[in-house]
């Protein structure tokens, strides 16, 4: 059992640092301790549908873009050992459900997320010694410490940067992995990108990775634009001052191939499927609970609407090879962390990312 410091969601907000206990590892699960964290926008939609509904059912632990060092692994475990440098998978996959064994890990079917007890009388999480709690989207990363089964946890290189690769175990693999997987992009491609947040700026560099020939970029905040002239976005479209949908049509001549929506509103996924060519296609990288409705006849120009989760990547390949990408320059990942702050700064970066002042914060330990 360790003890540590984490941000715990408790009601409708903010979150509050409590000493947490935090048992385990046993047999299978791997004991991190955690370098940085990064504060993504799928941790905000948590936090605003507990402030919807009022309460949370049990504390909670969020942040799952984390990154650290292996402490301690339980029995079994053979793909980590102590001291290796690895980054958190939030979805880490059973490998053997009908979906892992067709190739599609990212929508296992039973995943192997970490148990909230360790047995039925030793609570996995305790606050302050009494109230047990769970950790939040598969990892718990708000926290000096997370235990993770062993297909969570993603060796990488030792000389790569925990507080700057800690990205690429969400927003960076899903935004890349949305264009290169899921979409499968070719070179020469028109592409437009609906939403410039940490997983839009990596919708645009994976299309620059693609090799698309046109790139248009489409916000409401033109400090966002700028930054994604950054990331290889060669048009920009303020979404506040026209329509976007006539506005992509007559930059492209009506010939948009992609469209990736990033914020995770119908309004907006509507506004993607519209926007495609006859035969192009819209794919929806954010969340919502919103209904999405399109014109049926749309569907007779052979037009797609897909999804991705997590970047329809296989996580145990993808991720190093964006940490090699990245430590060979051909990547950005810098550019996007705007804010470092301690883990008492974390209301801080949550209201920082609701004004759209950043592209990422990271939580440093």
């Amino acid at each position: 059992m360790v003890t540590m410091k984490s941000a715990v969601l408790t009601g409708p907000g903010p979150l509050t640092i409590e000493n947490v206990e935090l048992n385990g590892p046993v047999a299978g699960e791997v004991l991190v301790k955690i370098s940085a964290c990064g504060v993504c926008h799928s941790d905000l939609h948590h936090i605003n549908r507990v402030k919807a509904a009022g309460s949370t059912p049990e504390p909670i632990i969020l942040g799952h873009e984390a990154a650290g060092v292996v402490e301690a692994v339980g029995s079994g475990v053979n793909s980590v050992k102590p001291g290796d440098h690895v980054i958190m998978a939030f979805h880490p996959t059973c490998g053997t459900c009908y979906f892992c064994r067709r190739a599609m890990p990212q929508i296992c079917e039973t995943p192997d997320f970490p148990e909230r007890a360790v047995s039925g009388t030793h609570p996995r999480l305790k606050i302050n010694g009494v109230t047990p709690a769970r950790q939040g989207i598969g990892v718990g990363g708000f926290s000096e410490y997370t235990c993770m089964p062993e297909g969570g946890v993603v060796k990488i290189r030792e000389d790569a940067p925990l507080d700057t690769v800690c990205l690429i175990g969400c927003g960076v693999t899903t935004g890349i992995g949305a264009v290169t997987n899921a979409a499968r992009v070719e070179p020469g491609s028109l592409v437009a990108v609906i939403g410039l947040g940490g997983v839009g700026l990596n919708c645009v560099q994976g299309a620059r990775l693609a090799g698309a020939h046109r790139i248009i970029a489409i916000d409401t905040l033109d400090s966002k634009l700028e930054m994604a002239a950054a990331f290889g976005a060669t048009d920009f479209v303020n979404a506040a001052e026209t329509d976007v949908v006539q506005t992509v049509i007559e930059m492209t001549g009506n010939r948009l191939d992609y469209a990736f929506e990033a914020i995770g509103l119908g309004v907006t996924m509507e506004q993607a499927f519209r926007m495609v060519r006859p035969g192009g296609t819209a794919t929806i990288v954010g969340v919502t609970d919103d209904d999405v409705t399109v014109p049926g006849r749309m569907f007779l120009g052979e037009k797609k609407l897909i999804g991705s989760l997590y970047g329809s990547a296989s996580i145990h390949y993808m991720i190093p090879r964006l940490v090699d990408l990245y430590m060979e320059d051909k990547v950005k990942l810098d550019e996007l962390v705007s804010k470092r702050r301690p883990l008492t700064e974390i209301n801080e970066a949550f209201a920082d990312m609701q004004t759209g002042d950043v592209a990422r914060s990271v939580i440093q330990f």
